[in-house]
This record gives C-alpha cells, sequence and structure tokens, in this order.
C-alpha cells in the first residue's frame, strides 16, 4: 500500500514501548472485554469463554447492558523487538485510520449524514480500555463504550505466522474491519444487534453476530474500493486482504484449536463467506450493497 508521506490521523493514541508492557488500572464501566475467536497458540480456555459466551458487555444497576467489544481473533503475544518497527507499524496505521475518515466522511455527507471519527489505541501487552482491561491474546477489537479501537501492534506478526496473511494491507484490512463496526455503531445497527443477546438463544444469537461481522467486511471492501480509487493500492494488497478475512475465518479457526468445525458456535463467518463479503464491498464501494440482515444465504 502505497502510504508513506501522507496524512497521519489524529486519533491515534500510543500506550507501552518496545520492550515493556503497559498496565491497566481498575475495570472501566460498559462491560469487559470476551475473547473473540480466541487465540490458536494453546489459548483454549479464551477460545471456549468466545465461542460460549459471544461477545456480551456488563451493565450496571437497570441499564441496558452495553455491546461488548468486537474484534478479530488474536493469538499469544509476540514481543515488538525493536523500537523502530514499532513506530512504523503506528505511522502506518494512523495514515491508514486517516483514510478511513476521509472516506467514511465523503460517503456520510453525500447521504446527508454527519461521520464521529473514531479514535485508535496501539498498545504493547495490555491496555484499559472503556470495555475493561484488555490483553494481546484478544487481539484487535472495537469498543463501543468509549468509540475506540485497540490494536496491539504485534499483531502484524501473528497476520503473518499464525493466520497466513502477510503484507501491510493484511493488517490494512483488520483496521477497517474495526472502522466498520465503528460506522455499525453510528448507523444504529451494532446496538441493535446486542439488544437481541437477552433476547435470544446463543445459537439464534451467533447467526446475528455472523451478520454484523460480514458487514464489517464489507465494510473493510468499501475502504479497500476507496483505497484503490486514490490510487494507493499496489500489487498484491487485494490478495494479503483476502489472505486476512480467509485467516480468521470461524471455521479455519475452530479446525486449527479444536481438530473440528462447529458451525453453531460460529460468530464471525467461514473463512469463504468473509472473502465473498469484503470483495462485495470493494466492488460496490457504497452502504447500499452491505445489508447482510436481509439476504437469504449469506
Amino acid at each position: 500500500m502505497k502510504w508513506r508521506g501522507r496524512r497521519s490521523s489524529s486519533n491515534v493514541n500510543r500506550r507501552g514501548s518496545a520492550g515493556g508492557g503497559f498496565g491497566g488500572g481498575s475495570r472501566g464501566g460498559g462491560g469487559f472485554p470476551i475473547p473473540m475467536g480466541g487465540g490458536i497458540g494453546g489459548i483454549i480456555i479464551a477460545l471456549i469463554l468466545f465461542f460460549v459466551f459471544g461477545g456480551g458487555g456488563l451493565g450496571e444497576g437497570n441499564q441496558q447492558p452495553a455491546p461488548g467489544p468486537t474484534h478479530e481473533n488474536g493469538t499469544e503475544y509476540n514481543q515488538v523487538q525493536s523500537q523502530e518497527e514499532q513506530d512504523e507499524l503506528n505511522e502506518f496505521l494512523g495514515v491508514v485510520l486517516a483514510d478511513t475518515e476521509n472516506y467514511w466522511h465523503e460517503i456520510f455527507n453525500e447521504r446527508g449524514m454527519e461521520y464521529v471519527e473514531p479514535s485508535l489505541t496501539t498498545y504493547i501487552d495490555t491496555v484499559q480500555s472503556g470495555c475493561g482491561l484488555a490483553s494481546s491474546q484478544m487481539g484487535p477489537f472495537y469498543c463501543p463504550a468509549d468509540e475506540t479501537i485497540y490494536i496491539d501492534v504485534s499483531f502484524y506478526r501473528d497476520l503473518k505466522n499464525e493466520y497466513e496473511a502477510s503484507g501491510d494491507f493484511a493488517l490494512a484490512y483488520v483496521l477497517a474491519h474495526e472502522v466498520g463496526h465503528h460506522v455499525q455503531k453510528q448507523l444504529g445497527i451494532l446496538d441493535e444487534v446486542y439488544g437481541l443477546q437477552s433476547q435470544l438463544p446463543e445459537a439464534e444469537f451467533n447467526q446475528y453476530m455472523v451478520r454484523l461481522e460480514l458487514q464489517a467486511d464489507y465494510l473493510a471492501g468499501v475502504f479497500a474500493h476507496y483505497t484503490q480509487k486514490n490510487g494507493y493500492l499496489e500489487q498484491g494488497d487485494f490478495q494479503e486482504a483476502m489472505n486476512a478475512a480467509a485467516g480468521v475465518g470461524d471455521d479455519r479457526i475452530q479446525e486449527k484449536a479444536w481438530g473440528r468445525v462447529v458451525p453453531d458456535k460460529f460468530t464471525h463467518g467461514t473463512s469463504e463467506q468473509r472473502m465473498t463479503w469484503f470483495e462485495r464491498g470493494f466492488e460496490y464501494g457504497d452502504l447500499e450493497n452491505g445489508d447482510t440482515f436481509n439476504v437469504q444465504n449469506i
């Protein structure tokens, strides 16, 4: 991806540094992150928690339970070895986030809506989020409580080593997917789906979660559409994103962790579904063709 020398977002916060972790304080209100997909490198407990409980959050008193964080599947923490590597990843993510701001402002403005920009926090090991204490084992996620995306920069290595998705645009896809969840919050979709969690059996609610995640993949494809339109895509970038979408499919994650596939526990969609909806967003580049909730076969 052509990214050097372009505007970086002012909505990026950096926590921690190479060679050390970042500790958090007490848990914030609005819920706590539950590992979405869990880790491949032996984090079986995290996987079980996710596939059993999904992404629900904790409310207080009689309030409606807040939406839990929605995020990609992480792996065990891999320390970033150099400050230079960390700095470059942060710079890259800042430029990608700025691109998403430009695109979504344009798309919202065309429809007479106002786009409120999310924040991005990059960190090492652990960080305190609006949804509670987050760790690198959880992978990137979006916290609706503080409208912030959290990414441990070591996840770039995880994409290559654990998910067979190398290249900078694989990481751009991940960030664009999380921004897609913010777009869903702006449109009221995220709250509507999470409002169903207490009303439906687990397996049925998981079907809504799959559609929510596939729509975020579609929105990541919209980002890629505009990136190509502006001449920033390089040869191989689109395939890098497709490899990332395939790498974090529920069927592939479960097969690696359990040695079998359990469709009733799907919450993000299969590799094929994720690639299909990303590609669809790339093709259309709009909001109108990304309604995953009103199509029979996804």
